[in-house]
This record gives structure tokens, C-alpha cells and sequence, in this order.
């Protein structure tokens, strides 16, 4: 789903490390990269997409997998998603 949601490029793609990058030959990129252990708390890594339109964006991924989580978050300006791993994410309002 983050290469699609970032719109990104597979640069490397072993079993246990999935690497992502906007163009192959520029940094930085992010590497998701399999453990065994389960989610057990909240993830230590955060991130946001930022877009140019929020609404459009959040539909995006959405139709990419991504549904709505609930964190407790109440009456935000962002929405709160998660990956296929449970993963919680946000997209931004623009500014």
C-alpha cells in the first residue's frame, strides 16, 4: 500500500526488506522491514501525508486498503488510517 499511497518506486524487494524511494537513484526512502513480533503498543514511527487535498486523498487510500482507525483521536483536522499491518497513519488538511 506506501508504494502506491507515496506514489514511489520498489527499489528493493527481498523477502524480509521492502525498500521505497521516489526516483531509484535519489534518498531518502523508507524500508519496511519484516519482524516476527506482533504490534503490542503504539508505533514508535509516525507518519503523515501531507496532501494538496485532503478529502481526495484520504478516498486515495482508502481505495488502497487503508480503512479508518479510531485512536481516540475526537474532532480532528486530519484523518487517522492504518496500513494492511495496522499501522495508524495521518493525512493532513493542507495548510
Amino acid at each position: 500500500m506506501w508504494l502506491e499511497a507515496l506514489r514511489w518506486i520498489v527499489v528493493n524487494d527481498d523477502p524480509g526488506e521492502f525498500e521505497i524511494r521516489p526516483p531509484a537513484d535519489r534518498l531518502s526512502g523508507l524500508i519496511f522491514a519484516q519482524v516476527d513480533e506482533r504490534k503490542q503498543f503504539k508505533n514508535r514511527l509516525h507518519l503523515d501525508l501531507h496532501p494538496d487535498d485532503q478529502d481526495a486523498e484520504v478516498e486515495r487510500v482508502i481505495a488502497l486498503g487503508a480503512p479508518r482507525v479510531d485512536v481516540g483521536q475526537g474532532d480532528v483536522p486530519w484523518e487517522v488510517l492504518a496500513d494492511q499491518k495496522g499501522n495508524e497513519f495521518c493525512v493532513l488538511r493542507d495548510r
